[in-house]
């Protein structure tokens, strides 16, 4: 008798919403316009600088500058202009001005500069009292004109600093000169190519050059004839989602995810990964699950070809990594067959998780020399009739075992059969990776009952092996090695 007798149909689904917001980050556009500053100390000093950064002509009230404000005034501004005037503000200053800043000595001074501001109907910044604020200045990565703001609602200004210093790492200094090569052939490039898929292609293929060692080139022509041949054909890219936790994503699949028109995406798929695509693409689930109903391997892989062959870029996103038990092959064939492109991204697959999040070496060089994946599902539902469980359950091996837990009990009568011995380490982990993980560790004997009193139908992990029951001894490890842990 077949699993299933129905089957579940792929379905489209929406993006989570989005979350919300403690501030909404928007970009002021400040060149030639007027800004008001009043105070001249050393934090005004910074913010007339950031204003005058921006292009602002900023006019600074002050009767007694300080010695970084006549400085920064002396050195002159970046792109816009600084003035002093060496007096106290006015209603009248606030005329045409776009933006007004003031380090206040009490909040009697913040009062009246914010009210002021409010009746002119200019946004208003009054250092370090965010009662007397409108918007906030938080913490800046500069590649101009690619400008990157950081937020923590004044929570936790060093945090945001945090931020901005591993933001910096991950932008090379480069992307400047790229961003103004963007806006140099903006408008080329909206002329020659589309709206839609061939624009998103250019920018995607320039993104990658952006982010590369090379130097921008002096025209994008190439880029652009690129750009147009490839966004004619559709595509497909097999996706290696993780075992659920975002994190453990690779660059390529954010990339594939970031850059894709249809995502068919497995129940497993965790939100946190969705969350990651592209807003604008369309999600479908395809969900597949054992012993659950689910949507047939034909129904997806046609789906597949379909959309590829209306031009589509289509991510079939898999739990895991797809080449291990997701039917990979199946899809590469087909999509090939019909000519159309494929490629694939591999993920980091549940048992290097369980291994990472129990800390345990699935080939320790004292304890296994071997280690296998093997499902514990068959199309029917049973254990694999030709599962040889004595050649990868024993002495020196380590066994993970995917999908198996309806097959438990039958795997460890196998076992037993071919002598392997009761009180062999075992671990069971269901959700690996994801929130609601659970692991139970014991012996071999006792694994089917674990299983069941468990009632767990989140996906399942056994893993068997002399690895999962040794313990570190320090006395063989070399000398060098004792002395280093022994040291205080």
């Amino acid at each position: 008798m077949k699993q299933h007798d129905s089957s579940r149909q792929p379905a489209e689904a929406q993006p989570q919403r989005l979350g919300e917001l403690a501030v909404l980050p928007v970009f002021l556009g400040l060149k030639g316009r007027r800004a008001v500053l009043a105070g001249g100390t050393e934090a005004a000093a910074w913010k007339a600088e950031v204003l005058a950064a921006a292009g602002a002509d900023v006019h600074i009230f002050a009767a007694d500058p300080s010695e970084d404000m006549l400085s920064l005034i002396a050195r002159g501004a970046a792109d816009g202009s600084l003035t002093l005037e060496p007096r106290a503000w006015t209603r009248a200053d606030f005329d045409d001005a776009a933006i007004a800043v003031c380090d206040a000595q009490d909040d009697a001074e913040a009062e009246a500069f914010y009210n002021a501001a409010r009746e002119a109907g200019v946004p208003v910044n009054i250092v370090d009292k965010p009662a007397f604020c409108q918007f906030q200045f938080g913490s800046i990565v500069n590649r101009s004109p690619v400008v990157v703001g950081i937020s923590t609602d004044g929570a936790a200004p060093i945090v945001g600093q945090a931020v901005r210093r591993r933001v910096e790492t991950l932008l090379p200094p480069g992307l400047a000169a790229w961003g103004k090569l963007a806006a140099k052939v903006r408008a080329r490039v909206m002329e020659r190519l589309e709206m839609g898929r061939p624009r998103r292609v250019f920018w995607e293929r320039f993104a990658d050059h952006a982010f590369g060692d090379a130097a921008p080139p002096e025209d994008v022509d190439d880029l652009i004839d690129a750009a147009s041949t490839e966004s004619m054909a559709g595509r497909v890219t097999l996706v290696g989602a993780g075992p659920g936790d975002a994190e453990l994503m690779t660059l390529k699949a954010l990339r594939a995810l970031q850059a894709c028109d249809v995502i068919l995406f497995d129940d497993l798929v965790s939100d946190d990964v969705l969350e990651l695509a592209r807003r604008e693409a369309k999600r479908i689930c395809v969900g597949k699950r054992g012993g659950r109903v689910s949507c047939k391997q034909e129904d997806i892989t046609a789906l597949m070809i379909r959309l590829a062959r209306q031009g589509r870029s289509v991510v079939r996103l898999k739990s895991g990594d797809p080449m291990i038990f997701g039917r990979a092959g199946e899809e590469i064939a087909a999509v090939r067959a019909a000519g159309i492109e494929v490629s694939v991204v591999p993920g980091v697959t549940a048992a290097s998780a369980m291994a990472s999040i129990l800390q345990t070496s699935l080939t320790h060089r004292d304890h296994a020399q071997t280690v296998s994946f093997t499902t514990g599902h068959s199309r029917h539902g049973k254990l694999p009739e030709g599962l040889d469980v004595a050649t990868i359950v024993g002495e020196g091996r380590t066994a993970v075992v995917y999908m198996g837990g309806r097959t438990s009990e039958a795997f460890v009568d196998r076992a037993r059969a071919a002598g392997v011995p009761d009180d062999t380490p075992a671990v069971a982990m269901w959700n690996v990776a994801r929130p609601n993980q659970r692991v139970w560790r014991g012996r071999l004997a006792n694994l089917p009952a674990a299983v069941q009193e468990a009632n767990d139908d989140g996906p399942l992990l056994i893993a068997i092996g002399g690895v999962f029951g040794a313990e570190a001894d320090v006395a063989d490890m070399p000398a060098i090695v004792q002395e280093a842990i022994a040291a205080r």
